[in-house]
Parts: C-alpha cells; sequence; structure tokens
C-alpha cells in the first residue's frame, strides 16, 4: 500500500515496485491456470477392461466390445480396450474368486455370480444395479438332432430312451449344464401329474444316455457336430442358432415346451475396479449392454433379449413355449443347494448312472 502523505517522486517510485513485483504474481497465475485447463481438457489415459464370461458368449462380446470403444471414446476421447476371458460358467466364477482379475463377470446364471459375492468381491445388491435384475440377455435349452431325426426324437421323454445317445454337459463345471438339468427338472414338475420323484427318475434314465460330459457348452458342441458323437446334444438355444450360421449345422433344432427361460446376468467386480479405478468405464459398459446396438448384437448372435426395443428387434425369430423360469424353483441359492451342492440331487443321480 502507498501512503498518500508521501511526497509525489516517492510514491511514483513505491508505485512502480509494487507493479513490478505484482507482474510476477500475476504471469505465475495464468501459468498455473493454463497448465489446469489444458490438464482438463486432455482424456483421460487409455484403459483396458477385463471381461470374464462363459463360453457361447464370445462372439457376441468382439463384435460389442468394438461398439462400446467407439461410443466411449466419442463421448469421453478416452481409449478402452478389452480382454476377454472365456469357459465353463462354474470355472470361470471360480477363477475370478482364485484371482483372475476381472473388472466384469458376465456369467451364465447368477449362482456364479452370488459365488463371487460371497467371497467378498462384488457388494450384496449388484442385481438392482441394472434393469431386470441385471440380466441383458436370456435363452432357453433346445436339443441338436442328427439330420432326418432318425431316432425320432421329439418331446423330452424320447431324451430317456435307452436307444438314444446323449451330448450334455457337465453341471458341475458348466453354468449351461446347470440350465440344462432345471430344463430337465422342469419339464416333469412342470406338466400335469408331474413329481419330484418321477423327475429324479427322467433325469437318471436322460444322464444314463451320456458317455461322456464335457466340461462347457462349446465344448459339448465340438463333441455333437465336430466328432460326430452322439444322436442329440442338449444345449444352449444360442449355440445351435450360432452354429448354423457358422454353416457348421442345417439341420433343424427342437425346443420342447415346457421349458426354461434363462437369465444371464452381468456384474462389476467392486473389489477389482477400486483397486483399478476402472469404475466409471465398467459401470458404462455394462450399462451399455442395454442399449438398442448391444440388444441387436445379443439377438443376432442368438441370444434373447431383455429390453422391449430388443424384444421388438426379435420378434418372430425365436420359437415360443411355455415358459418358466429359475424364480420358479426358490431362485439360484435354494437351486444350488437342493440340486449341485456337494452330495446332493445331481450328484446321486450322477452316481446312480456310472
Amino acid at each position: 500500500m502507498v501512503d498518500s502523505s508521501t511526497p509525489a517522486p516517492l510514491r511514483r517510485r513505491q508505485l512502480l515496485l509494487t507493479g513490478l513485483a505484482l507482474l510476477p504474481l500475476t504471469a505465475g497465475a495464468a501459468v498455473h491456470l493454463q497448465g489446469s485447463i489444458a490438464q482438463a481438457q486432455q482424456p483421460p489415459k487409455p484403459i483396458t477392461l477385463t471381461v470374464v464370461s462363459y463360453a457361447v458368449t464370445k462372439n457376441a462380446y468382439d463384435q460389442i466390445f468394438r461398439l462400446f470403444a467407439a461410443d466411449w471414446k466419442q463421448k469421453t476421447g478416452q481409449i478402452v480396450t478389452f480382454r476377454g476371458s472365456y469357459g465353463g460358467s462354474g470355472s470361470q466364477a471360480r477363477a475370478v474368486i482364485d484371482g483372475l482379475e476381472a473388472d466384469v463377470v458376465s456369467l451364465a446364471l447368477a449362482a456364479d455370480t452370488l459365488a463371487i459375492e460371497r467371497a467378498g468381491l462384488i457388494r450384496p445388491g449388484w442385481q438392482n444395479r441394472l434393469p431386470n435384475n441385471a440380466a441383458p440377455i436370456h435363452s432357453t435349452v433346445v436339443a441338436f438332432v442328427r439330420k432326418g431325426n432318425p431316432k425320432r426324437i421329439n418331446s423330452w421323454a424320447d431324451l430317456a430312451r435307452p436307444d438314444v445317445n446323449l451330448v450334455a454337459a457337465n453341471p458341475k463345471t458348466s453354468g449351461g449344464a446347470r440350465w440344462n438339468f432345471v430344463a430337465l427338472w422342469g419339464a416333469v414338475t412342470q406338466s400335469p401329474g408331474g413329481s419330484e420323484a418321477k423327475a429324479r427318475s427322467f433325469i437318471r434314465d436322460v444322464y444314463k444316455n451320456a458317455e461322456v460330459l464335457p466340461k462347457d457348452a462349446r465344448e459339448a458342441t465340438d463333441f455333437f457336430l465336430k466328432r460326430n458323437q452322439g444322436d442329440v446334444l442338449l444345449n444352449w438355444e444360442t449355440e445351435a442358432i450360432l452354429a448354423r450360421r457358422k454353416g457348421e449345422w442345417k439341420e433343424p433344432w427342437k425346443t420342447f415346451s415346457p421349458n426354461v427361460l434363462t437369465a444371464q446376468p452381468v456384474a462389476v467386480v467392486d473389489k477389482v475396479v477400486d483397486r483399478r479405478g476402472s469404475r466409471r468405464v465398467a459401470e458404462a459398459f455394462t450399462r451399455f449392454l442395454y442399449t438398442a446396438p448391444a440388444q441387436r448384437v445379443f439377438v443376432d448372435n442368438g441370444f434373447r433379449p431383455a429390453t422391449a426395443a430388443g424384444k421388438a428387434l426379435a420378434r418372430g425369430r425365436f420359437p415360443a413355449f411355455k415358459a418358466f423360469t429359475i424364480d420358479t424353483f426358490g431362485g439360484w441359492p435354494a437351486v444350488t443347494s437342493k440340486f449341485f451342492a456337494n452330495g446332493a440331487i445331481w450328484d446321486q443321480i450322477f452316481r446312480a448312472t456310472r
């Protein structure tokens, strides 16, 4: 501050010195401000998301990864790349629990996601973070039959005939195989006159006809199509549609009724995304799965869509059937405990078939 009582020459000198002293401060502040603006204008650093999923989703996700990466870069400037891991759903869940770093899991059944939750990697309530209990896609179970259907396999009951050789994945390692089991169980219990005792007997006879139980849905398809094993393959509807698209299978498949409408959930792995700083991108990716472009890719790759827009795109592309869901049997925690825990109904039936 310059005192007004100071003589004029001295006052002018003080004002000059004060102005000179202020110049470096102003310049320094400007440089700092410009640096902050430049930093704010720079796009975030590139990031790679690891998505762990089950075998039959690979074709769809390869396309969806590219769509999301382009959309995200346009919106934010950030480059996103993906690392996909595929295999039997149960095996994939165990791999994540054992240390496979997944930003997102997209598994064949909620039971596998719940196992990761119990391991402390996903926070409870993940089903409520996204629409449709966090399931962007559905499917069902179908039967592939040989050209001309020489064994005349036209219903669930035909799978239990002693002259039929079945190929089906192993429910101990494959989420799709667990859906197969639920479909077989419900085919009996959800039909007039059905009972649990009849369901046990029926499923025992069905799996007696399976000489091998491949580890996942993709391997089961390879056994049937490429190794020419079996009279009938029990598998995802998605697998049948993809096999036809690839030219691997030209025959019709059978969609029996009643049948299970499966639900395949997606979840962010909280512990991983918080450690890696990838939560924002991972959550955006899971939301993207419900958009029209992603739902279209799912439909084109044989998945039944979950959204209204997706269902409009899929109209007429999937056969109708009388559907039951996993909730018919109390949900996955109850089903896992009753059927697939050590020593439970699946183990009992399997021992009786060998």
